[in-house]
């Protein structure tokens, strides 16, 4: 059973975890939960998806009760009147605030994306990132004798696909646990030593106007155990009440 953070007759959003699909992929079909129809099957009714969360990610997913609300939270996200954000535990030190612009080329995949067009100009991808703690181990990896890690708040100002995972592998800041844009010899060490196999990307907080009330309406979702376990090893706080954001 998913977590609900919250329901009312439009809209209802939940704590999707780690490694868990929204819903039924071409390339995965030998998955059997997805959180579209967990949802489904935990209230009773059809739900539509407004947007997406890679399958790693854990966090606030939000889904509609019918398809004028589903229309219009599309738009919400299209005309970027929905704010985002995400922590993240990246190698090394993001010392400063920063904006990054760097455009993105789509990510297609060679079968499902087989006949798409393989030359598309790369698009606008703009993320804000802050840092907010850091940390180094006396733990030797790869050719270095400690190891330095940052939490990083992350604000996408537009929705590529894997944007905050590839802008800060981009800034050489990857995610720990990203198998696809990270740092494999950090990667094994989390697994090794610290016991963590997931992607450490939680989509925490989404903020926008509700599309049939008018109210603001902010849902945020908690990092969960595993990840607070992580953060009081490495000497953060580990309270879900230090990380509303």
């Amino acid at each position: 059973m998913l977590e609900v953070l919250y329901q009312d007759e439009w809209l209802v959003a939940v704590n999707k975890p780690s490694g868990l699909l929204v819903h039924r992929s071409f390339l995965d079909r030998h998955e059997t939960q997805f959180a579209m129809q967990m949802v489904r099957d935990q209230i009773g009714q059809h739900v539509y998806p407004v947007h997406r969360l890679d399958r790693p990610t854990s966090g606030v997913l939000l889904f509609a009760l019918d398809s004028d609300t589903a229309r219009l939270m599309t738009e919400l996200f299209a005309n970027k009147e929905m704010e985002k954000q995400y922590l993240a535990v990246a190698r090394g030190y993001l010392k400063e605030a920063q904006r990054l612009d760097y455009p993105l080329k789509e990510k297609l995949d060679k079968i499902a994306d087989k006949f798409a067009d393989q030359d598309k100009e790369a698009q606008d991808a703009v993320t804000c990132f802050y840092p907010i703690n850091q940390v180094e181990l006396n733990v030797p990896v790869g050719r270095y004798a400690t190891a330095r890690y940052s939490l990083v708040k992350a604000i996408p100002e537009t929705g590529r696909k894997h944007q905050i995972r590839r802008h800060l592998s981009h800034l050489r800041h990857p995610i720990i646990g990203d198998t696809t844009h990270g740092d494999g010899k950090h990667n094994k060490m989390f697994r090794d030593d610290l016991s963590v196999r997931r992607l450490l990307l939680v989509a925490k907080k989404l903020s926008f106007v509700h599309p049939v009330k008018q109210t603001k309406l902010e849902i945020q979702a908690p990092l969960g155990e595993e990840v607070l376990t992580l953060f009081e090893k490495l000497g953060w706080p580990a309270q879900e009440s230090d990380y509303k954001i």
